[in-house]
Formats: structure tokens, sequence, C-alpha cells
């Protein structure tokens, strides 16, 4: 048997529901994030024009522990099919405050003369259902136009309402399916098939059932009452200019929803690219204090180097005092003159005069060997003992000058410490 078709609903009325109660601000406002409102408010529509029994309402939602919040809900029938037959399940499709993050919270929702199967393996005795598609759920991909065919194909196997007349009375035998353990098929308004299915008991019998959609008792775990509908069929006497201003501000609420889209991920790729310049300017900052210690460290060299000069200075200056005026006509040797103030001193002067006289040798030989003056044969033993001697010079020099130098540092360090007491 093929139930009636359902009326779709008028998808703008339903948009301009769910844009109206989305851009709501203030204490009325809904807790959803503003960043995934505009995909709720698509998968509501979608759900809605895939399966016409459902409509979407705010409702008063009452948590476990008491706090009350208004939440959207997908509230109505959804279709399930069992032996060939399809029957209406009336459903409430909790949109909580996290989604579409995190799964919604679906209820079945009997009516007076509707009982939840006991046991069911998806559904609680408080009518709370648990499907792997919930369990499952994953953001962004999943959706309620799947988890609505979901139900109706998990229901059909396992169908989870039954009814319970109060008052048995036997049904018509045109109402009656032999080949079923179900109750038969009524009609809601004349257009709707029932939302339940009949186990046999020996206390219960077949009946029609119309489950009247407002008129589902609440559920423990929310209060269902006072939800606003988003369908209203709008009076022939309705003003056009109110029309259209509905109209207006619904496109401009929707152009809004666009910009803020677009201006937020225009500031995600700017805080992207301030990011990666902070990256480099980190770099940058390592590169200069790099810089910058070896610089003061250079200063620091140059700063000893400069006390050594002006040591040197004082000690130049010391000797031109004591020589200033002397004549060199009493001295039988120019070398007299200059007077060695410690044995590394004169040392360093005996090894640095040999090894320039050597260079000077070398050099002579080297002319000589030029013009033919000196055999080769002598040229190379003379060359070979001078370099020898020269190396050994040059060797007691850097040996001196090393004595030298710490013995500099050695009296600076005296100094400092005597300018600094």
């Amino acid at each position: 048997m093929v139930p009636p078709a359902v009326q779709s609903p008028n998808p703008q009325l339903t948009q301009q529901f769910l844009s109206s109660v989305l851009s709501q601000r203030g204490p009325a406002a809904l807790p959803y994030s503003e960043d995934t409102k505009w995909l709720i408010r698509q998968h509501l529509v979608a759900v809605t024009t895939t399966y016409p029994s459902l409509e979407p309402k705010t409702a008063t939602f009452t948590h476990n522990d008491g706090r009350s919040v208004n939440l959207l809900q997908a509230d109505g029938t959804i279709p399930m099919s069992f032996q060939g037959v399809t029957y209406n399940i009336p459903v409430l499709i909790w949109l909580m405050e996290s989604y579409p993050r995190h799964a919604p919270c679906v209820y079945v929702n009997p009516t007076r003369d509707m009982i939840i199967k006991r046991p069911h393996p998806h559904v609680n005795p408080s009518g709370l259902v648990s499907v792997p598609y919930l369990q499952n759920w994953v953001y962004p991909s999943s959706n309620l136009v799947d988890l609505v065919r979901d139900l109706g194909v998990i229901f059909g196997r396992d169908p989870p309402l039954y009814s319970q007349r109060r008052n048995p009375q036997p049904p018509p035998p045109q109402n009656l399916n032999p080949n079923s353990n179900f109750g038969s098929l009524s009609s809601n308004s004349g257009n709707s098939q029932s939302g339940y299915v009949q186990h046999h008991q020996h206390h219960q019998h077949p009946a029609p059932a119309s489950p009247a959609r407002n008129n589902y008792p609440p559920s423990p775990y929310g209060s269902f009452g006072g939800g606003s509908s988003r369908v209203q069929n709008l009076p022939h006497t309705e003003d056009p200019t109110e029309v259209y201003k509905r109209n207006a501000v619904n496109k401009i609420v929707e152009m809004v929803h666009g910009d803020v889209t677009a201006l937020r991920k225009t500031r995600e790729a700017e805080m992207e690219g301030l990011f990666s310049l902070q990256g480099v300017l980190k770099q940058r900052e390592e590169v200069l204090n790099k810089g910058l210690k070896e610089m003061q460290e250079e200063m620091e060299g140059l700063e000893q180097q400069l006390q050594m000069v002006l040591m040197n200075t004082d000690v130049l200056e010391g000797w031109l005092r004591d020589n200033q005026g002397m004549r060199l006509g009493s001295l039988e040797n120019a070398e007299d003159a200059f007077d060695c103030v410690d044995v590394l001193s004169k040392q360093m002067l005996d090894c640095t005069a040999s090894d320039l006289a050597i260079e000077d040798t070398l050099y002579a030989l080297d002319k000589a060997i030029q013009v033919g003056s000196v055999p080769f044969d002598q040229y190379l033993r003379s060359v070979r003992a001078l370099s020898r001697e020269q190396f050994f010079h040059r060797a007691t020099a850097a040996k001196v000058r090393a004595a030298q130098l710490q013995a500099q540092v050695a009296n600076m360090a005296a100094r400092t410490h005597h300018y600094g007491s």
C-alpha cells in the first residue's frame, strides 16, 4: 500500500523562519556558534524539503541538570517500510548547542495510544534514540537527511512503537491486513498514515490511530510544548508591503551571512600571513642578536689592543723624556743608543736583527747567482745553511713574542686592579 502524498511545505517560508530565528540577538538568541548558523539553516532546509512531514520549530529543552535553553528542533514523522507497508514514526530531532559539530538528540515521540517497544536495541524507555549514525557523527559531512534515511531503515527492521487501546473495539474487516501482525493504517486529517506498529498480545487489539502532531506528550528529557512552528498559512488579506519588507529583510540577512563568511575567510588568510611574517621576523631577530654579540666581542678585543697600545705609548714617551738632548757622537756604535728594558726585549732584538741580516744575505746570493758570480753548488749549500739558521731565529722570536704578550697581559691586569682600587 502506498501512502498518500504529503504536501510539501513552502521552502520560502521555511527559509524565512530559519533566517529570522537564527539572526536574533540578545536574550532571545539561539545558543549556536555564529560560524555554524549558515550550515544549520542548510541542514534544516534540506531535511524538510526531502521529508515534508518534518518541520523546524523552536522549543525549550530542559537538560538533566535542570538547565533550560531554547533550541531548534525538527518535529514530525519519518517514513519506514515494514513488510511492504509504509508507516510514519513520530520523532523529535533536537539540534543541541554544539550542533553540527556534535550529533543531534533524537527522540521517538509516541502519541497517547502508542507504546515504546521494550526492550528495543536502539530506543530506550524514555524514547531516546541511539543508532550508529549518531555515534559515528563526523563534522561537517554528517547531516540530517542521511540521519533520517538511516533511522527509517533501522526502524523498518525493528519497529520501536506499537499501539495499545484502552477500550478495545473490533475493527472493521476492511481495515485489517490478514498477512500482517500490525495495526491498520489510518489517516491524519484524511491524508497521512499511522505512526506506529502494533504487537499481538492477548489484551491488545489492532485499531486505527490518528496521531495528532500537536497532542504529543512531553518527553521526560525536554519540554516539547510551546514550540513555534515555521509554516503558517498567510491570510489573503496580508499587506503586500509587509510581505515585500519581510522578504527584503531576509534577503539582507542572507547577504550579510555571505559577507561575514567571506570576511572571515579573508581575515583568516591575513592571520596566516601575519604568522608567517612573525616567523621571518624571529629569524631576523636571531641573526641580529648573533651579529650584535660578535660585534661586542670584537669591541672587547679592540679595547684590549688599545690598552696595549697606550701602554707602549707610555713606555716610548718615558724613553723620550729620559734620552731627550743626548748626542750620539759619544757612542762608538749607533745600536748602543737603544737600551732594552729587559732580557726578553734584548733577545727579541737580537733574533730580529739576525733574521733580517740573513734575509739580506739570501737576497745578495740571489743576485750573485743571477750574474754567475757564485757557483750553483756553493749557492745551494749557503742557502741551506742560512735558511736553517734563519728558522731557529724565527722560532726563538715567536717564543719570545708569546712570553712578552703574556707579561703585558699580566701587567695590564695589575694596572687595572690598581686603578680600580
